[in-house]
């Protein structure tokens, strides 16, 4: 697939709705167009833009650093030769400026200072990237010219959330640029140890929000919330928030919270950059180190709570995180891999601790910007491979912007890659968290919904997923709410909307969602969905953070309610300890959670109500008595 291809006539309706599969070949790397089989190059009317808030409200978005449109240039080199062969469309002039203090250690470590205090809540410490904002080590803005990107940094993009940075003095803004390419390449962790760790916290003293939307302040293990459609506020009653989260090392005094009769353990420390967390039929935990490139594999369960054995699987991927085990069932042959551009895989027979031959890749995947995780899953019979694909922008509309080509899809593969058909659409990004339920077969997928309109819209959400299903992005929300950026456009789309399932906190980051089938639990858990938020940051006090639980009531069906798991990783509204990320069960039943802010691996067990211990395999009280 080209994603840089010359755009076609629009096909958009036969496009929208599923039809009969006409599978192509895997080598083609193209989609049919599910009617004539015929592979489509322009595929209806697809989306970009990085995070890029309305016109309305970027003037009240303080402070934002220049890297908010560095998300929107970490592009392969190819597609941004396709649309300009300047940084952000910088005038050839501007690639002759010199930056004289390039390779300066005074003045790395002055704009190492400055980019601490603006851009790593955002960025992540050491630009290492956090949650869907990539890394600034590699990509465009390592490959522009200093004077490219210190003429980015003075000019600014309005229309997209990204302000001129002319406050700053020339010499700082250099500073800056010095500091961003010092990065080139860096891939070393950023150990908890390096984190600040001196903070006291500051109370907020904002309102509270609006009933039913909440904030870290009102998280509370075991306190169930449900918001519905008719619940939403009109866009921009709040104005657009950029409050990302200032991570820092855990305070001495600072442990995950969990309900009654439940014990959180730290797992595995030291990690980096630890992602989506999926277990082997026989037990071994694997876990996506994307910054790094890895896939680490952790065996067995100590009575500390720790594992028995740590290794590496895999090394040299490209920002993996999805990882599926074919076939379904007990004895797999292979494990699959979503990197950002491609899905691989590697054989692989239970037990096995490392991977035999290097990767094989299977199929070419939609990327260059925006939401970067891409999650797989297989039908329960084998048959079919979903890969969930963000878009590369907050909202941008379709009608006009080739770069998402084939994004805020779930795309379904057969195994080898072959018949790339799109499952479902309208899903700005579901590539944190795709899930089978094991007792319906249905798909079930986790969103992180769209920023810029205010502090309580539009709603995250987890939902069962509808083949051929529209779910809104970018025109609407949440069955028939237009995006007012968007206003006017599409209005024959209005009632084939999909609602969600079940509506979360809006901006709650949304990542990766297991249903539980373990026995250690409560017996009223089977078959619920555990879920991490990894946290807001378009939020004027943040939300998320936490692990929550979505009852489905020993039916396979939500009914909207969700609830308070796993608290706790919030210091203040302006500092963190821990993100969750990814989530699985365990062999024995415990419920393990990966963190991205602590580097660390949590683990929750279940003890009972009183705290006596009990043995996995025997069905506990319910939850609600357990957690008196």
């Amino acid at each position: 697939m080209a994603l840089d291809a010359p755009a076609g006539p629009p096909q958009l309706f036969r496009r929208y709705f599923r039809v009969p599969a006409h599978p192509v070949k895997a080598d083609e790397r193209q989609m049919s167009d599910g009617v004539s089989g015929k592979p489509l190059t322009n595929r209806r009317h697809r989306w970009r833009r990085i995070l890029k808030l309305s016109s309305h409200t970027h003037s009240l978005i303080t402070p934002v650093c220049f890297f908010s449109l560095i998300f929107l240039a970490i592009l392969p080199a190819s597609i941004l030769r396709a649309q300009d062969s300047h940084f952000h469309n910088a005038p050839p002039s501007s690639s002759q400026l010199k930056n004289r203090y390039a390779g300066k250690p005074a003045a790395i470590a002055a704009g190492s200072r400055l980019y601490d205090v603006n851009c790593a809540s955002c960025h992540g410490m050491g630009g290492r990237g956090t949650g869907n904002i990539p890394a600034l080590s590699q990509g465009a803005s390592q490959s522009a010219p200093d004077g490219e990107v210190f003429w980015f940094i003075t000019t600014g993009s309005v229309a997209n959330g990204m302000p001129s940075w002319t406050g700053m003095s020339e010499q700082e803004r250099w500073q800056l640029v010095a500091y961003l390419k010092s990065l080139q390449n860096s891939t070393n962790a950023v150990r908890t140890e390096s984190l600040p760790t001196s903070v006291t916290p500051v109370k907020t003293n904002a309102p509270p929000p609006p009933t039913p939307f909440e904030d870290f302040r009102y998280e509370e293990p075991g306190k169930a919330r449900k918001i519905t459609a008719q619940d939403l506020p009109a866009p921009y009653a709040t104005a657009a928030a950029n409050n990302g989260p200032r991570v820092v090392a855990r305070p001495p005094d600072a442990w995950p919270k969990a309900p009654a009769g439940f014990s959180v353990q730290q797992y595995a420390t030291g990690l980096d950059n630890p992602r989506l967390l999926r277990t082997a039929p026989n037990g071994d935990i694997f876990l996506a180190e994307s910054s790094s490139g890895k896939i680490r594999v952790f065996r067995g369960i100590t009575r500390e709570g720790k594992p028995e054995q740590a290794g590496t699987f895999a090394t040299d991927l490209n920002q993996p995180y999805g990882i599926a085990f074919y076939p379904p069932g007990d004895n797999p042959q292979w494990v699959y891999v979503g990197d950002t551009d491609a899905v691989v895989r590697f054989p692989y027979q239970n037990g096995d601790w490392k991977a035999s031959t290097p990767a094989q890749h299977i199929a070419d995947l939609p990327h260059g910007g925006g939401h970067w995780t891409r999650d797989i899953q297989f039908t329960n019979d084998g048959k079919k491979m979903f890969v969930a694909v963000g878009s590369a922008s907050n909202v941008d509309d379709p009608d006009t912007t080739k770069s998402e080509n084939h994004r805020a899809d779930i795309l379904e593969f057969d195994p080898d890659g072959s018949g790339m058909q799109v499952y479902a659409y309208g899903i700005r990004n579901a590539g944190g968290g795709l899930a089978i339920n094991p007792k319906t077969g249905e798909l079930w997928c986790s969103v992180n919904e769209r920023d810029g309109l205010g502090d309580n819209l539009v709603p995250d959400y987890i939902t069962h997923v509808e083949q051929g299903g529209f779910y809104g992005w970018p025109w609407w929300y949440i069955g028939g709410h237009q995006d007012p950026r968007h206003v006017g456009k599409h209005p024959e789309l209005r009632d084939k909307v999909v609602v969600p399932d079940v509506l979360l906190q809006p901006h709650n980051a949304s990542l990766e969602m297991t249903f539980y089938e373990g026995m250690l639990f409560p017996a009223d858990s089977q078959g619920d969905i555990f879920a991490s938020e990894h946290g807001s940051w378009n939020r004027s006090v943040r939300a998320g953070y936490e692990v929550i639980r979505v009852p489905l009531h020993q039916t396979g069906r939500a009914s909207g309610e969700y609830q308070d798991f796993l608290t706790g990783f919030v210091v203040d509204n302006g500092h963190v300890w821990g993100r969750p990320v990814g989530i699985t069960v365990a062999h024995d039943g415990s419920l393990l959670v990966s963190d991205d802010g602590s580097n660390s691996i949590w683990r929750i067990s279940y003890a009972g109500p009183h705290g006596q211990n009990r043995e996995p395999g025997k069905a506990g009280p319910d939850s609600k008595k357990a957690s008196k």
